[in-house]
């Protein structure tokens, strides 16, 4: 088995690729092995490396951000290991479904919610998990659309700019109502 690994924009997030489905569908993101108990013996043996922060699991990578102070030589040769072991001996990554995160609200999207959730879908959600994250809509409200960054995008020194030159001048293009993109700071 071989496990590929990728630079993403955000330099303390690395991409890992095991050549195999991870979550074969949605991201799922962990920011303690606590969050993780009784989901995902993987996610739970990823945090016991030190120095390991968050970890995004997409429908066929792992990311795994680590503390700005550590180096990655020494962080990448434990994920790689724990990552071979797992994938290799068959063992699911989820022992339970996910649920979706839910959106702020939960009354039915707006025919322009939904114009903006299928570009998101189309355009954007499969640009960004090529660098090893995933963006989330969160609300549409006078004009603002907030979105969530997940993964290696969240926290990445670029996300602002994705955000501003990329996605809202898409948006804008796409869609007039869209006069703003922010993000949803948790």
């Amino acid at each position: 088995m071989f496990i590929q690994t990728e630079n993403t924009p955000n330099p303390n997030t690395l991409k890992f690729l095991p050549g195999k489905a991870v979550t074969g569908g949605q991201g799922i993101e962990f920011s303690s092995r606590k969050e993780a108990k009784n989901i995902s013996p993987l996610v739970e043996r990823l945090f016991d490396i030190d120095d390991v922060l968050s970890i995004f699991l997409g429908e066929d990578f792992v990311s795994i951000t680590k503390s700005e102070e550590a180096d990655w030589t020494a962080i990448k040769t434990l994920v790689l290991g724990v990552l071979f072991e797992h994938f290799s001996m068959n063992h699911p990554v989820l022992l339970t479904p996910v649920e979706p995160v839910a959106r702020k609200s939960s009354a039915p999207l707006s025919e322009i919610e939904g114009r903006i959730c299928e570009l998101l879908d189309t355009r954007v959600r499969p640009a960004v998990a090529k660098d090893g994250g995933d963006i989330e809509f969160c609300e549409f409200d006078k004009g603002i659309l907030w979105l969530r960054m997940r993964g290696a995008c969240s926290g990445c020194p670029s996300s602002t700019i994705t955000l501003k030159m990329g996605i809202e001048n898409m948006m804008r293009h796409y869609i007039p109502e869209v006069l703003e993109v922010r993000a949803v700071q948790d």
